[in-house]
Parts: C-alpha cells; structure tokens; sequence
C-alpha cells in the first residue's frame, strides 16, 4: 500500500506540475500574438492603402501634365512630317531627313532645349497623329485655315506661301484664274488647295504628290496644276526642260504655321517665342534662301516673288 500511495502521489505531484506549466506558457505566447496583431492593423494594415494609391497618385499627376510640360519632362519633342515633298520635307542622297520643314522643326526643339523626334506619315494621317498625341508638333507645310482653326490654335507664321497656277508652256488660254474656272486640275484633296479649286468649280482628279501633278499635266489629263510658287521653282531646277510656266499668282500670301490642339496655351506660348527667335536671329531666313532660294520667312510683295 505505501508503495501504491507513493506511485499516486508522484503520479499526481507530476500532473500537478504539467497543469503549472502549462498555465505559465499560456501568457508567454497569448501576449505577443496579440501584440503582433494589433502591431499589424495599426502600423502594417494602415500602410497599405497608401502603397495600392501611389500608382493612382502618379497617373492622376501624369494625367494633369501639360503637353508642353510632359515634352520638357521626356526631354523630346516629337513632330510629324511626311518626308516626301521637297524642299520642305524629303530625303537627301545619303537618305537623311532633310529641307525647311525638318530644320525649322529642328530649330524649335532647340530653342526649347529638347531633342526633336520625327514620324513620317502621310498628309492624310498628320493632324489625325496630333490629335491622338502620336506627335506633338507638325511640321509640313501646314496652312493656316478656317476649318482648322475651329479645331486647332496656330503659332505665329515661320512661312510665307505663295499660291500658282501653273499650266503647260503651250497653254494659251489659261491666263488668269477666272479663266481657269471649271478646268480639269489634279491636286490632294485634304490640301488647302481644293478649296480654291473648288472655288473655281475644277473637276478634281486626286493625287498625292507634285511630281504627280505635273506628269498628269503634261500628259493632257489635266489641264493645269494649283501648288506654291516654290515647289514649282524646286521642280525646275531639277528638271529645268520641264514645258511649264506659271499663269497666275494668288496676291494673299498662304500663311504656314504650326497647328497645335486647343487647349495648350503654354506650348503655344514656347513655339512662337522659339520661332520669333529663329526670326530674330536669321535662322529662318537662312533655312530659306538654302533650300527655297529666297527669303519666304516673310511677307513679300507679287515683284519679290518674280524675281
């Protein structure tokens, strides 16, 4: 028996100690549980809404930038051009974009301290690639009409234009542009010159490019050719046997400039301080006499323009 009660007091003696340590473990892992948790919500939890907002946040700043303010930021302006209508826009021997457009183009983005980025794209799609932001600029002998100026805010002039009719050597009848009224003409349609066309009632064949214009003119498609008096000197001095003359001469000057959306006063503002430097400083008049053989960065009269 005593051995018994003894082998029941031990067995108890040990429950008893368990039982103890057991209940002194209980604060010792209930306690930092706890604290962790409420560590969690009050510190980590609470973080984490602002790091799912700061994508939102950077977005929303994004969106608030100007046009003008995201080209400073990116250090790149990007223009559109066609790079097929010389001298403005074209491709030189060593297949490098060149002409008035492209360096006035370059110009700008100088005096703004930026790069300057071009996209080649077709007449048709340039103002549609500013629309949509594609570009920021174009640069392609974009005039000043308007229709487009219910659309689009334009920089002051960086060109002069002149608009021609032009006819073969041997045209004795086209003489004047009341004379070319209802004539067979070839030209761009999204071009400023359909609207004088049309004014005078032509009958309109579509075409992409002068040179095109020219070779439906001397192959009787057409009975004369509506372009700037600068393209028509270009032509001749490369291809000088060219049976072509000019007949009449617009006296309103085309004012080309560039169109910019509604809406970005401060690129606006940028643009024309850039090209009333370039004025000042003799880089447009420069550009012109090098690739348009006179001074078109201003107004002239009918006799400069004959010269």
């Amino acid at each position: 028996m005593k051995k018994r009660n003894l082998i029941l007091t031990a067995a108890l003696f040990a429950m008893t100690a368990s039982l103890a340590a057991c209940g002194g473990q209980k604060p010792a892992t209930t306690q930092p549980a706890a604290a962790t948790a409420a560590e969690t919500k009050g510190g980590d939890q609470k973080e984490e809404p602002k790091e799912d907002q700061k994508p939102e946040e950077t977005a929303a700043a994004s969106a608030e930038k100007t046009r003008y303010e995201k080209i400073l930021e990116s250090g790149v302006l990007k223009v559109g051009t066609e790079g097929t209508y010389k001298p403005f826009t074209y491709h030189d021997d060593n297949n490098e974009l060149c002409g008035y457009d492209v360096e006035a183009a370059r110009a700008i983005g100088e005096k703004m301290g930026v790069k300057t980025e071009f996209s080649e794209i077709t007449w048709e799609g340039l103002l549609t690639s500013l629309d949509t932001g594609t570009v920021d600029l174009v640069l392609n002998q974009v005039g000043v009409t308007d229709e487009r100026k219910a659309k689009y805010d334009f920089s002051a002039p960086y060109l002069y234009s002149y608009i021609a009719l032009i006819t073969k050597t041997d045209n004795n009848d086209i003489t004047d542009w009341d004379s070319a009224n209802g004539k067979k003409t070839s030209l761009n349609v999204s071009s400023n010159y359909a609207l004088i066309a049309e004014k005078y009632n032509m009958d309109i064949t579509a075409s992409d490019t002068f040179s095109k214009d020219i070779e439906l003119l001397l192959a009787g498609r057409t009975d004369c050719v509506i372009n700037n008096t600068i393209a028509f000197n270009d032509f001749l001095t490369q291809k000088p046997d060219t049976p072509i003359k000019i007949a009449a001469v617009l006296e309103q000057a085309d004012t080309v400039a560039v169109p910019i959306p509604q809406g970005n006063d401060d690129l606006v503002e940028a643009v024309n301080k850039a090209v009333a430097e370039l004025k000042a400083d003799g880089t447009l008049t420069e550009l012109s006499n090098k690739y348009l053989g006179k001074d078109f960065s201003k107004e002239l009269t009918l006799e400069e323009i004959q010269q």
